[in-house]
């Protein structure tokens, strides 16, 4: 019998145990999580909006769960996505503002799906913030961000359009007038739907879904719609009459916060601008049922776990604000649907749900070791018929580029902010640093959060200005450098400050 010299028996027993992992993730079900960008949760035919166009993502909630009241950690892109990627609020994660970069050392999702022998994907829009490369953040294949567009603009020569058909200019935002970048006169890029970037998106995806049919694998797909300019193809420019839009109300209340940049929008452009919105997600959602039926052409969607989200919601005239960067419902509140036949439910879930609970889901229902960090829990009871023995009874998110946060309860709304921060996100108002500020809204009463109740009831601002206070304290990682002898809201200063390197 050859004997084997220690090096040589370490290295089969590690190719073994590599070969085991990935033997025991083709039993597992596989992962296909699916993220629309800036796409709000009302926006969906799913959640009872007449108007909404979504039947793929209508039909993915039938055969599953929806989260009717599920809420992003932060309403703006980077940093929602690097906190339900890594299982962190976003201060934790490190990322806070827009432009940051994830740490290269923080755990995240992929990577533990990975170490549990899943083959890990990424096709489209990441946020990531730098050139995506084998490995980066546990993605086996990240075609991502530039690398996405590269390709998108080496491989699809796109069919000329017609002269007499208008299209949208460069996307140019806070240079031109928000009426034109913002899409109000409801203009498709210049190409068809076979050459768009979303169509080029899902084709990745649909490939990677072929390749890799035959080992455990773990794909993130995600579009760049339904985000401004709102792009759709030239076949869908006639998709949405903007005179059916009701656009909604603007008040005397509104006043001290309607960024600069949206004040002289007219009605006409503003229900231009709600259509584009609509014709975008309704290609956004095209795309996803491209994914969706490619997955059930290979026979695979049987053992898949299907997750669709938003990483943050979209405010569509709501106070005067065409955007997110804020806390108001429009912009935190994001769709969630999960599919896995037999083994997630189809129904409703109406209890507060974050999105940094959806990682815990995930590695929960595929059986893989959970994230280091835990800020979010498993919602794996929800899907199987059950309620968790704790379920949450607040959500809260924070944008940390106007030191802002907000805890919601199913009855109240707290927002808070320093109001010392001249953002440098372009939503600017005449007042950028009004001073330290707070609102409560009854949200029982008033869904539209236009009235401030905090004089009426300072004994809920307490309890919940206490509550948005731990949260920082439990999760924060200056908390133990909180200065000595703080009040309540000198406390919240202290962490709202953007610390992201």
């Amino acid at each position: 019998m050859t004997k084997l010299n220690p090096s040589r028996r370490s290295f089969l027993a590690a190719a073994g145990g590599a070969a085991g992992l990935r033997a025991q993730a083709r039993r597992r079900p596989n992962l296909l999580f699916v993220i629309g960008d800036d796409h709000a949760g009302y926006v969906l035919g799913a959640a009872g909006n007449r108007l909404a166009q979504t039947p793929n993502l209508d039909r993915l909630a039938a055969d599953g769960t929806r989260f009717a009241h599920h809420y992003c950690n932060s309403p703006v892109c980077t940093p929602s996505r690097q906190s339900f990627l890594t299982g962190q609020l976003p201060h934790s994660a490190g990322v806070t503002r827009l432009p940051t970069r994830l740490p290269e050392d923080k755990p995240t999702l992929a990577r533990q799906l990975r170490q549990a022998g899943y083959f890990t994907g990424a096709v489209g829009k990441m946020h990531f913030n730098q050139p995506p490369a084998p490995g980066l953040h546990g993605f086996d294949t990240p075609m991502a961000d530039q690398a996405v567009a590269k390709a998108w603009n080496e491989q699809v020569k796109p069919r000329p359009v017609p002269s007499e058909i208008r299209t949208k200019p460069v996307w140019r935002p806070f240079k031109d007038h928000a009426r034109i970048w913002l899409n109000s006169d409801k203009l498709p890029v210049g190409r068809y739907y076979e050459d768009m970037r979303g169509t080029f998106i899902a084709r990745q995806a649909t490939r990677f879904l072929e390749e890799n049919k035959d080992r455990g694998f773990a794909l993130w797909v995600s579009f760049q719609e339904p985000h401004s300019p709102f792009d759709f193809p030239v076949e869908d420019r006639d998709r949405f009459d903007p005179a059916r839009f009701d656009v909604p109300r603007v008040g005397a209340e509104d006043a001290w916060q309607v960024p600069l940049i949206f004040r002289d929008l007219t009605r006409e452009e503003k229900q231009g601008i709600i259509a584009a919105y609509y014709t975008s997600v309704a290609f956004l959602d095209r795309n996803v049922g491209v994914v969706l039926d490619k997955l059930k052409a290979l026979g695979l969607d049987e053992n898949t776990l299907v997750v669709y989200m938003g990483d943050n919601g979209y405010s569509l005239g709501q106070h005067g604000r065409f955007e997110k960067h804020c806390s108001y419902e429009p912009a935190v509140h994001i769709p969630l649907l999960m599919r896995l036949p037999g083994r997630v439910r189809r129904g409703v879930v109406n209890d507060l749900t974050e999105a940094v609970d959806v990682p815990f889901t995930i590695l929960d229902l595929l059986g893989a070791e959970t994230l280091p960090v835990a800020h979010g829990q498993s919602l794996r009871p929800y899907v199987e018929g059950r309620r968790p023995s704790r379920p949450r009874d607040h959500i809260f998110s924070e944008y940390l580029e106007n030191e802002e946060a907000c805890v919601r309860t199913a009855r109240w709304k707290f927002v808070y902010s320093t109001g010392k921060r001249a953002r440098g996100d372009g939503y600017a108002t005449d007042n950028p640093t009004p001073g330290r500020w707070m609102r409560l809204f009854d949200l029982r009463t008033d869904p539209g959060e236009f009235t401030d109740v905090a004089g009426k009831h300072p004994d809920v601002v307490k309890q919940l200005r206490a509550l948005m206070l731990q949260r920082f304290r439990d999760t924060h990682p200056e908390a133990a450098r909180e200065p000595e002898r703080l009040s309540g809201e000198e406390a919240l200063d202290f962490y709202l400050r953007p610390r992201d390197v």
